[in-house]
């Protein structure tokens, strides 16, 4: 199977209750494992591209990677996505570069100015049959260099229902990124957060039918937590999204659930402790195949999360 959008897959997790895992790539092992794990378990995927991943591996040998895993796995749906595009520029370029799904950012610019930008994106991206996320609301947290709203003020930013119709309408976009309380990075929050339902719940009214985004919605898994920080590593104020909001949100409209964290965590976990009791290793495909397989391992289990493993079929 070639690469395809998501317009089939959020379709059927719309329909269906359950929401498509977007995984974000950086490398070969990265890539790999989360390969392993939906082929294993049949899931329909999203690959994600950011700006540092770009920046660390540039588009040319990533989108190579994604060429075999997709020409390896024919009976997996993949899309290609390029998560927080922030210019009209890099979208055109990422839309060259064969991706089929871009996300143009501009959720913290005025909402004229977020309108008049995701327009222009999805006017381009549509004659190319790909398509298009957008954002309302700003989250909080940091991912690379993403810099979302302070935790205090998570709450003052959230998506604005009254908005939604309004900018869908005018932008034509294809599924929309809202905030409602989620957070970029490992250090999300400093206690176990409250999502804002009421806000999906009202936003699922005013858009019967249409696909939302989770961003910030890695869970900061304790046993990679824990065991990050018995090799090491000090992280012992890590929190992130609790997995029982997560599948609660998949069955509320929300098609795509982004994961980022928790993979460089598991890849982390298992390289410290492989270091730490096998100090005299230095043959790389011993630690990194292992990270390899933890990451298999994780992802794994977030498609249970998630609903969507054994869905290929469907969404294809």
């Amino acid at each position: 199977m070639a690469l395809v959008n998501t317009k089939k897959m959020f379709e059927m997790a719309y329909k269906n209750g359950y929401a498509i895992g977007a995984f974000n790539v950086n490398n070969m092992e990265i890539t790999q494992g989360i390969i392993e794990a939906v082929a294993q378990e049949k899931a329909p995927l999203i690959l994600q591209v950011s700006r540092g991943a770009r920046e660390y591996a540039s588009n040319s040998w990533l989108k190579a990677m994604i060429d075999v895993a997709v020409r390896e796995n024919p009976d997996i749906p993949i899309a290609i996505h390029l998560d927080h595009g922030d210019t009209f520029k890099t979208c055109k370029e990422f839309i060259t570069d064969g991706f089929t799904s871009v996300m143009i950012d501009a959720s913290s610019k005025p909402y004229e100015d977020n309108i008049a930008l995701t327009k222009e994106v999805v006017d381009y991206a549509h004659k190319h049959n790909v398509v298009v996320e957008a954002e309302l609301g700003q989250l909080g947290g940091i991912e690379e260099d993403i810099v979302g709203v302070g935790h205090d003020d998570i709450s003052k930013h959230l998506c604005d229902p009254e908005q939604v119709q309004d900018f869908v309408k005018r932008t034509n976009v294809d599924s929309l990124a809202v905030a409602i309380g989620t957070s970029h990075g490992a250090y999300k929050f400093k206690k176990e957060p409250k999502l804002a339902f009421d806000i999906l719940e009202e936003i699922g009214k005013r858009l019967p039918g249409f696909p939302l985004v989770m961003h910030g919605s890695s869970s900061v898994l304790k046993e990679f937590k824990d065991l990050i920080n018995k090799y090491g590593g000090k992280m012992p104020d890590a929190m992130g999204v609790p997995e029982e909001a997560i599948t609660r949100a998949s069955k509320m409209g929300v098609c795509k659930v982004n994961i980022d964290t928790d993979l460089r965590m598991a890849l982390t976990a298992k390289i410290r402790q492989i270091f730490a009791e096998k100090p005299n290793e230095f043959d790389p495909r011993k630690y990194l195949g292992p990270a390899r397989d933890a990451i298999r391992e994780m992802v794994k289990h977030k498609l249970h999360v998630l609903g969507c493993a054994g869905k290929a079929k469907e969404c294809s």
